[in-house]
């Protein structure tokens, strides 16, 4: 039985706007739920960055165009995006160390939108992630990237784990696969 939901495809297929529908839906059945999405920054219809944005409106960077921060004493590069690993981990770190949002009996939701290139040079979150997976009594609902160039070490394990229900999003499937999603998730928390 699957104790996990991750949702899978191209970039741009509406994994993000699935993860706040499915959050919307499982929030309004009254089920705790904390964590976070990424989102695209734009500038003049130009996509600049990324910024995390957790569930209680709180928002960071976690890429822009060009050069990263001054203090940075190293570089995080995805193609032409700097990973502020400083801004990510500040405001991820907290929500997936302490995911037990209420009382120990009670399963909770965990957005983890995304794990990919630019979250995976943190170790932290490597670690904490791994955490909730292997240990908690939460349940992931979080996206994944397609395998694509060099594989990913968490998302190849995340993807083999018999105990994680992966969804494949397309064109054809993401307009009516919402409730799917939203099922397999409550029967983790079973």
């Amino acid at each position: 039985m699957a104790k996990h939901v991750f949702l899978t495809g191209p970039p741009g297929i509406g994994k993000t706007t699935l993860i706040q529908k499915a959050t919307e839906v499982l929030k309004s059945s009254g089920i705790p739920i904390d964590g976070f999405y990424t989102e695209e920054v734009r500038e003049g219809g130009r996509r600049i960055g990324f910024d995390v944005v957790t569930l209680s409106g709180r928002r960071g960077i976690l890429s822009r165009v060009g050069s990263g921060p001054s203090t940075a004493r190293r570089e995080y590069r995805v193609g032409q995006y700097v990973v502020d690993l400083i801004s990510f981990e500040q405001l991820t770190l907290p929500l997936l160390r302490n995911p037990d949002l209420g009382s120990s009996t009670v399963k909770k939701v965990c957005i983890i939108d995304e794990i990919g290139k630019m979250e995976l040079f943190s170790q932290s979150f490597i670690q904490a992630a791994r955490q909730i997976l292997i240990g908690s009594g939460t349940v992931i609902l979080g996206t994944i990237p397609v395998p694509k160039g060099k594989p990913l070490g968490l998302v190849e394990e995340i993807r083999s784990r018999k105990e994680v229900k992966v969804f494949n999003i397309t064109k054809e499937n993401r307009d009516s696969i919402l409730q799917d999603i939203v099922a397999a998730v409550q029967s983790c928390l079973k």
